[in-house]
């Protein structure tokens, strides 16, 4: 028989001691009062966070900074944390009252807390001073309240080295994104890597049909994410930031965090806005005395005396009295935007949790009621062990979208429009079609392309300390999207006397899913002894996605309300029904180590493996090296009292590109439409080639960092070098091979070189006023270093040795020829012909010669502001481009009343022409390609613009409450012929100004 150890006895014996320790320990209890107050102007600080050292009972400070917590033990230890004061911890002895003062420390700034600004380089976390890599990073307080759907458009302007354009006005478009440069020849190579919360997400959204209205069918990711919900925004630059990321990092890396709770405080926010915006630059147009002047005179000098019968705005069918301001009437309406947001976060010393719901709809300026919807849930939960050895994070995102607007953008028709054309409306409010002599610009109002998109992102991060020095860390996740799109076409769309009935209807629909997940084991290492610290980082990836994708074409319907069934078509053409299948796998490491606090080496190798190339290439080795010296820390450098801190810093590594779409390297078919003897063919689309394999980048920098008085100011200056070879493209082929390309390597190198130069400085830090202020500059330049046999390529005419890859060339602009009345331009041949490629030599750089942004903030009682400035120095093309001919049936700018004539035989246009010359339409087109039509399109653009107030609520029970205003986009300065200077591409709404007010609720 077994002996029983959980006799009674025992269990009498073990209360007994329980009881009287516990009565010690009672006897040791006492209760702690105190006020917690800000240093630099004594006033009480609400939310810190109190709790005895080892124990896990939290108090809060209240909004008199008052707080009562009970400790036990001889010598307790009390800790003081809050996210904007360095943690305090307080040994208690034996008092019973303590008040605490946060802030500065012996009248110096507490450099501590800026010695402590942790960075997310995405597999690790590195403290600002420490780091030996290129991070930029956007907070919370940048992006937080701005009237904007992506924290792209919050980001611009705000670090180095990054240039964001945004590609649309219109909601729910694209960014284009450039971290130091283009690598690649090929547009989508150049994409950088967006991770959130530790899992990887597409680049773009796989859309077919909204070119018309998107620039570049381009939806970006980002899209998904709530910028209210983001807790910070990192990009990683130089090779030493980005190599652990192997093959993905190449173009940087775009790190985005979500928003955490605070433990030891449960806080429910809701925070509403409403926006108004509108487009922010219009050009001045001809008005229809202008106009119909220009239009004689077309005619006179193209010695047309009938007047056609279709110039219906000169031959007295339409009334040419009547003026209509089209940009008005067709891009100029106010588009309203809501946003209403409600958060719960809290937590205890050992589980946080936030819970986020936010709903956005936002209009556009077209005279129609679309809109954009987006639906924001975010979830994060966050669990570590009283022992703190082991740590669960779980982060969760899910977007609902749906977006409307039509399907073609009216702003190139807003500046073409004669400007005497009939009303858009029938007294009966029917659309005019003015007895067929119109084609009324809101029929187009009656199509529609629509998206909806359904995008979950969950990912896990475990950690669990195996020993004192070794943690055991996982990091997985899933990402999951699913993408429908329709464009619809019915037959009211066009003029009624054409007699289309819904059987002309046309409906077009794309359905995409794209399923993907990422396994991430890692081991963690951190060791020190004496002068010296270890840090080591081994692990491994698997990651899998399986995009599914189809589209169907419907034409012909019984009825137009059955058009988004395409079931119900009459005909039906089915597009191929395509699976894609992408592995990829790697193994990593990283060794880090100080010697001193101040001589830092961080190593970072990957090996990559992708099913994008041939079985013989797969894989890649990538790596980097980067160095850091804290000379600051040298004893014979602490006596300069006015250096803070200073550092000089460096690294060299490699990284790759495997963007290249998937079974790129097989000999693939597509489904032919043709149907022989009922045997439905295949077509061959692309030829077999295992051979090629990784593009390369090969990344340098070098850097210093510099802090003076005591870190009010600080001073960053870098330079890059990366050079990128292999490039994958599609090298041309003879017709007669039937094929146009064979995909491979291209021995052709990009350089990509700049500096980059950051500065903040805290002006002031009184009592009641606070200004700090911040400046980055960056001097990109670009050029294309190699390429063999370019002469005899395909691409000989498009670039040039020691030229950006964004230049063109363009025929030299030499006036109006007196003789002739025709535009002239240097015969560099001598042939007596102007063609190409024999004549257009000139070679324009366009694109960005130096970027950056000036930002402040304001801070008066319970006042605060803040402003950003964006600057550009650019060349780019001008309204000439797109210019249509002076003097044809089309509205112009103004600047065409600056027309040659033997009295102003300086005038930059030739004489009107009505559009029947064929000569002068030629020698037209000469001048959309020109230098003429490449200008100036720097500007200087007030970016946002902030005003906040705190209302004092505590004593209604609310914790905060604060009302805001804010502006985005709303003032240009800029010298350039066209629409918009940052945004060129022809065809497509601009950016918007916007104004927005919203409160702020905390409970």
């Amino acid at each position: 028989m077994k002996k029983n150890f959980c006799s009674l006895s025992h269990i009498q014996l073990a209360f007994g001691f329980t009881l009287l320790a516990s009565g010690v320990a009672i006897g040791q209890m006492r209760v702690i009062t105190g006020t917690v107050t800000d240093n630099t102007n004594n006033k009480p600080i609400s939310g810190i966070s109190i709790f005895q050292e080892g124990s896990d009972a939290v108090a809060i400070t209240n909004s008199s900074g008052i707080y009562r917590v009970q400790v036990s033990g001889e010598n307790p230890v009390l800790i003081f944390k809050h996210p904007d004061y360095p943690e305090r911890k307080v040994s208690l002895g034996d008092r019973v009252s303590v008040d605490v003062s946060l802030g500065k420390e012996n009248g110096k700034e507490n450099e501590k807390a800026i010695e402590e600004v942790v960075l997310n380089a995405g597999y690790y976390k590195v403290r600002d001073k420490e780091r030996t890599g290129s991070i930029s990073r956007v907070s919370a307080k940048d992006i937080e309240n701005q009237p904007v759907t992506n924290v792209l458009a919050s980001a611009q302007g705000r670090m180095s080295g990054v240039s964001i354009t945004q590609n649309s006005g219109t909601p729910g478009g694209g960014f284009d994104i450039q971290i130091r440069g283009k690598n690649s020849i090929r547009r989508e190579g150049n994409e950088p890597l967006y991770i959130i919360d530790g899992v990887p997400i597409l680049s773009e959204t796989p859309s077919l049909y909204s070119a018309a209205i998107l620039p570049n069918a381009s939806i970006n990711p980002l899209n998904s994410i709530n910028p209210n919900d983001i807790e910070s925004f990192e990009v990683l630059k130089d090779a030493d930031a980005t190599a652990i990321y192997g093959s993905r990092g190449a173009n940087g890396v775009i790190i985005v965090t979500t928003k955490k709770g605070r433990k030891g405080r449960t806080d429910f926010k809701i925070n509403t806005s409403y926006s108004l915006s509108r487009v922010a630059n219009q050009l001045r147009l001809l008005n229809t005395d202008e106009y119909i002047k220009i239009r004689r005179e077309a005619f006179q000098n193209d010695g047309i005396t009938t007047i056609p019968a279709a110039a219906y705005d000169f031959n007295g069918v339409w009334d040419q009295t009547r003026n209509t301001d089209w940009q008005k009437e067709l891009i100029g309406n106010m588009a309203e935007a809501s946003v209403v947001q409600l958060s719960l976060s809290g937590g205890s010393e050992n589980i946080s949790y936030l819970i986020s719901y936010a709903h956005n709809e936002q209009g556009t300026v077209f005279p129609a009621n679309f809109q954009y919807k987006t639906n924001n849930f975010t979830g994060n939960f966050s669990y570590r062990t009283p022992d703190k050895e082991l740590e669960v994070n779980l982060s969760n995102t899910f977007s609902f979208q749906n977006n409307n607007v039509l399907n073609d953008d009216l702003t190139k028709r807003s500046l073409t429009l004669s400007p005497n054309a009939p009303a858009l409306y029938n007294p009966d409010g029917s659309l005019n079609w003015e007895n067929n002599t119109f084609t009324n610009p809101l029929g187009v109002f009656k199509s529609e392309y629509l998206n909806s998109s359904n995008f979950l992102n969950s990912g896990a991060q475990i950690s669990y300390r195996l020993f004192p020095f070794i943690t055991i860390k996982f990091n997985g996740g899933l990402t999951y999207q699913n993408f429908e799109e329709f464009s619809l076409k019915p037959h009211t769309m066009y003029n009624p006397s054409s007699g289309l009935t819904s059987a002309s209807s046309t409906s077009f629909k794309n359905n995409s899913s794209t399923f993907s997940y990422i396994l991430e084991p890692q081991l963690v290492a951190n060791q020190s002894w004496g002068n010296h610290s270890l840090e080591m980082l081994l692990g491994t990836t698997l990651q899998q996605s399986e995009t599914n994708q189809g589209s169907i074409q419907g034409y012909g319907f019984e009825s137009n309300a059955l058009i988004q069934n395409l079931g119900a078509a009459k005909t039906k053409v089915i597009s191929d029904q395509v699976r894609n299948q992408y592995y990829y796998n790697a193994a990593f490491a990283r060794i880090n180590y100080q010697f001193m606090k101040r001589y830092i080496v961080n190593l970072t190798g990957r090996r990559d493996g992708s099913s994008r190339f041939g079985p013989d290439n797969r894989f890649g080795n990538f790596g980097a090296v980067g160095a850091a010296w804290i000379s600051s820390e040298e004893s014979w450098m602490k006596n300069i009292r006015w250096l803070s801190f200073a550092k000089i810093r460096g690294s060299v590594g490699t990284s790759g590109n495997d963007r290249i779409g998937d079974y790129q390297y097989l000999n693939t078919y597509t489904i032919s439409s043709n149907i022989y003897n009922n045997i439905t063919a295949l077509n061959p689309s692309r030829l077999y080639n295992p051979n090629f394999s990784w593009e390369k980048t090969l990344k340098k920098e070098v850097a210093l960092e510099l802090s003076f008085l005591q870190s009010r100011i600080n001073f960053s200056a870098a330079y890059y070098n990366n050079t990128s070879s292999n490039q994958l493209v599609g090298i041309p082929l003879p017709a007669t091979t039937g094929f146009a390309t064979i995909q491979s390597n291209l021995p052709a190198k990009v350089q990509n070189t700049g500096w980059e130069f950051e500065t903040s400085v805290h002006v002031l830090k009184g009592s009641k006023l606070k200004y700090d202020t911040s400046f980055n500059l960056s001097v990109p330049q670009s050029k294309l270093l190699e390429f063999p046999n370019l002469e005899g390529s395909t691409y000989a005419n498009q670039y040039v040795l020691g030229y950006p890859m964004s230049l063109v060339k363009v025929y030299q602009f030499e006036g109006v020829n007196p003789s002739t009345g025709l535009y002239q331009f240097t015969d560099f041949d001598g042939d007596g012909k102007i063609n190409s490629p024999n004549d257009n030599k000139v070679i324009e750089r366009i694109g960005v010669q130096f970027f950056g942004g000036w930002s402040s903030n304001f801070r008066y009682g319970q006042w605060s502001a803040s402003f950003l400035w964006q600057f550009v120095k650019q060349r780019n093309w001008n309204y000439n481009r797109q210019m249509l001919v002076p003097g044809s049936m089309n509205n112009q700018p103004v600047e065409v009343l600056d027309v040659w004539s033997p009295s102003n035989p300086s005038g930059m246009y030739m004489p009107y022409s009505s559009g029947a010359n064929a000569q002068k339409n030629a020698s037209h087109v000469l001048f959309q390609n020109s230098t003429a039509a490449i200008g100036d399109a720097s500007f200087i653009r007030l970016k946002n613009v902030q005003l906040n107030y705190s209302i004092p609520v505590q004593k209604f029970g609310i914790r905060e409450a604060m009302i805001y205003v804010q502006g985005q986009n709303l003032l240009t300065i800029t010298k350039y012929f066209g629409v918009d200077p940052e945004f060129v591409l022809t065809g497509y709404l601009p950016p918007l100004k916007t104004y927005s007010m919203g409160f702020q609720l905390t409970f």
